[in-house]
């Protein structure tokens, strides 16, 4: 009996284990489909903040529930309404004087004479294709000068687009001044004594611009933050947050009223067709917990913000019925599809929309978001059609008399882009349009499946942490959670014109690339373990692009552009060891995961070109730039040395696999030979060195682990293990650093370079650190793959789909077993 109860004990702990997933994360994601479609929560509480795109800009998501007449705010907070005073340039053509010889006297106040000045329109900046005034010299000085006749304002906004130090004049006084720069605008408040500067009649914003590096770009102009409208409204107290795979579950409590709050992007690979559907769920189930009967409304507001890349873009905004929904649609009135392209940019084309089941309960209207709070305390709501800035699409949910019993209603958020990318010159629909579905087709599907989607949502989520937990323990599976919905997307799903699936990532905050080789790969386990087409969809654009007439070089390229166009590589340098070594080994993976050799057997030709390349330059690789690219150019680089190596075993196991022997044994002999002179010129003692003949030097050997996914066994056991002891000497408080030369590192390569220990005790030791920096970062934005070991800080990057490589012991794990 007492055996019985222990293992009850021991079931009751392991269930209660997988269930619980992971409850921290430096951001909380919300909505979850692409690049372009991905709005998040950077606060711990839902409500402590504005919902934001994962570049950091306001998408405006508002959550309010009123219970027996009183407002709480659940979700969100409302958003600063700003008028404009002087608009900039992407908002209205301007002219002003300018020059870029220094010049002399009080060149910043009203009433110089600058009529020897040049006269230019913004914005200035070298970028040939994007100046209104073309700017490559050292240094600019620029005069605005312009008429108020209302000086009736509430807090005064410099509105600043600046590359790279700036300092702002306005009417001879210094408002403002800044070492460094900023990639788009940036809202700068000024101080009320700068306000009262400001007069009627004439006025001028001077501003000295110096470009030190790199771009330059000036642009400027000054808004009016309206002072907001009281409202009667209390903030809901938040009880829990959890995070699984393709959810985001908030539990409230509203004094007699329990409320949970589940965002649900189902991010299912094994069902293309629910994967691709650009259609998110949340949803609210109440109950009341003082035995008494309340009456409850929700109301569920999305800011236009959300299908626009800054918020002086014109919307349109409607109601319309489709079968059985109510839907509220916008988008921008300009519509300048695939107009954009680069790294720090929402999409302003397309629409985006918010549906619900048609029912007698609900009601949906649209505000300017400075009315939508009131509007629902008051019940001043009406219905109708809006053009403008900054609108609200608003939907209540009347629960009606909620007593103990639990209620359940859901909204759609969904998001219908038109074109996702060009390829090639040829714009691409979405996957999920191929059979000429529509927005409302995938609306109304959504709401009808909602009951079995929940249900295949909860099973994976249970068993993909199930699994993790097995793999690598809690918290390597709550690592997998937080990694999962940010990987897939930063991708895009579609078909080539050629039939071949496509599956196209950005490398988001990075440098705005499109399908990066070196993003693809440490990406890429995640895929692997749940639907290698998608991987074989993130390599298909490369091989289409290095076998065509486009691409004349012997080794694979970097990208296909910059997102969202793929018409050629776009990157200034090339990545010739990198690039090959991953594109053979990711083929290899493939064909091991799919067990069939037909994707390889496709692109023998190139693989084969890129195989000769690697045994001529790969083992002791010139002064060439890796993935690590941030980092710089290193010569007789050991880590990418490894990967030349393991790229030519997997090419041999390749050639096996396909009947090409004579081939199989000339590459593998090749990659033996590479491998036991790599292990006698890398060896550094009790470690393996960073360069070649540099022993005091040292960095992770994270492309080792694909010598023993994928059972090639070029390398001895023995050299993992040296390797890891070592590196279990070298940790920080929040991770093992990349190599010896700085203190920052890659999370990614860190689960890989764990993934090589053969206990759980070395894995958790290495991997842990990586856990507490998920944990306890004070950088508030999706998860970042470049980060300080010493403080937690991100060095750069975010949203990234790299975080996909945290998989890699879970795929070591299922392929070895």
């Amino acid at each position: 009996m007492r055996k019985v109860i222990l293992w009850a004990i021991v079931l009751f702990f392991v269930n209660n284990l997988v269930n619980a997933q992971a409850t921290k994360a430096p951001a909380y994601p919300l909505i979850d489909h692409n690049t372009y479609f991905s709005i998040w929560s950077f606060s711990d509480t839902l409500n402590a903040s504005s919902t934001k795109h994962w570049t950091g800009k306001d998408q405006s998501l508002i959550g309010l529930i009123k219970i027996d007449g009183t407002t709480y705010r659940f979700m969100g907070k409302e958003s600063p309404v700003y008028k404009t005073i002087l608009p900039a340039s992407d908002e209205q053509a301007y002219q002003c004087k300018y020059t870029e010889t220094e010049p002399s006297g009080n060149w910043q106040n009203i009433k110089y004479d600058d009529s020897n000045w040049n006269t230019g329109g913004a914005p200035f900046t070298d970028d040939k294709q994007q100046a209104k005034t073309l700017w490559t010299s050292k240094d600019i000085w620029m005069r605005r000068t312009f008429t108020l006749n209302n000086l009736n304002i509430d807090k005064l906004v410099l509105k600043l687009y600046h590359d790279d130090n700036v300092e702002v004049y306005l009417n001879g006084q210094k408002v403002y001044d800044f070492v460094g720069w900023t990639s788009d605008f940036k809202l700068v408040p000024l101080i009320d004594k700068f306000k009262n500067k400001l007069k009627k009649g004439d006025n001028v914003l001077a501003i000295h611009c110096a470009n030190t590096a790199g771009g330059a770009w000036l642009d400027a102009g000054l808004l009016n933050q309206v002072k907001a409208q009281p409202n009667f409204v209390l903030l809901a107290k938040q009880k829990s947050v959890e995070v699984n795979a393709t959810q985001t579950i908030y539990n409230f409590n509203c004094v007699d009223v329990n409320l949970q709050v589940t965002f649900t992007s189902p991010l299912l690979m094994n069902d293309l067709d629910i994967f691709s559907r650009p259609v998110s769920y949340i949803s609210y189930k109440v109950n009341s917990t003082d035995d008494r009967n309340h009456n409850v409304k929700v109301l569920f507001s999305a800011s236009t913000s959300i299908a626009v890349n800054n918020p002086s873009q014109d919307v349109v905004a409607k109601k319309y019925y489709a079968t059985a929904l109510s839907i509220l649609k916008a988008g921008t009135i300009a519509q300048p599809v695939l107009k954009k392209k680069g790294d720090d940019l929402r999409i302003d084309w397309g629409y985006m929309y918010v549906a619900v089941p048609k029912s007698a309960d609900e009601l949906q209207y649209i505000t300017g978001q400075d009315s939508l709070v009131n509007s629902f305390i008051n019940g001043n709501v009406k219905p109708a059609n809006k053009t403008g800035r900054q609108l609200s699409l608003n939907t209540i949910l009347n629960f009606g008399s909620v007593g103990s019993a639990v209620k359940e209603k859901f909204v759609e958020l969904g998001y219908d882009d038109l074109y996702s990318v060009q390829y090639f010159k040829q714009n691409l629909k979405p996957w999920w349009k191929l059979g000429g579905a529509t927005i409302e087709n995938e609306l109304n599907t959504a709401a009808s499946q909602y009951a079995i989607v929940m249900r295949k949502c909860d099973a994976f989520n249970k068993s993909m942490y199930s699994d993790a937990v097995k793999a690598g323990g809690k918290n390597y599976a709550d690592l997998c959670v937080l990694a999962y919905r940010q990987s897939i997307s930063a991708h895009q799903l579609l078909k080539s014109p050629q039939g071949d699936i496509l599956f196209l990532s950005k490398e988001n905050f990075s440098n705005g690339s499109i399908n990066t080789v070196d993003v693809t790969y440490p990406s890429a386990p995640l895929y692997l373990l749940y639907n290698p087409k998608l991987l074989e969809g993130m390599l298909n654009g490369i091989f289409h692009y290095c076998e065509s007439k486009m691409w004349t070089n012997n080794f694979a390229a970097h990208d296909l552009g910059t997102y969202p166009l793929a018409n050629g590589q776009t990157y200034g340098e090339n990545m010739p060891v990198e690039e090959s070594g991953n594109m053979i080994i990711l083929t290899a993976a493939i064909v091991a995961a799919e067990r069939n050799a037909g994707y390889a057997k496709k692109h023998w030709k190139t693989l084969s070109a890129w195989a000769q390349y690697l045994s001529e330059n790969g083992f002791d690789p010139g002064n060439q730039l890796c993935t690590d690219d941030f980092a710089g150019h290193l010569a007789h680089n050991a880590n990418l040395s490894v990967k030349a190596i393991v790229a030519l075993g997997a090419y041999a196991g390749l050639a096996n696999k396909l009947g090409e022997k004579s081939i199989a044994k000339k590459y593998w002999k090749l990659a033996s030979g590479m491998a036991a002179k790599w292990v006698q010129m890398a060896n550094a003692g009790d470690h393996y060195a960073l360069v070649f003949g540099s022993n005091d030097t040292w960095s992770q050997k994270y492309n080792l682990i694909w010598d023993k996914v994928l059972g090639l066994n070029l390398f001895s056991p023995s050299v993992y293990k040296k390797e890891v002891n070592y590196y279990l000497t070298k940790q920080n408080k929040y991770g093992l650093p990349l190599d010896s030369r700085k203190t920052y590192t890659k999370s990614d390569w860190i689960l890989w370079t764990a993934s090589l220990a053969d206990n759980q005790k070395d894995f958790k030791a290495l991997t842990d650190p990586v856990f507490k920096y998920a944990n306890e970062t004070p950088t508030r934005v999706p998860l970042s793959d470049w980060h300080e070991t010493t403080d937690g800080k991100m060095v750069g990057f975010q949203a990234r789909s790299v975080v996909g490589g945290y998989f890699m012991k879970l795929l070591e794990s299922k392929w070895l077993k």
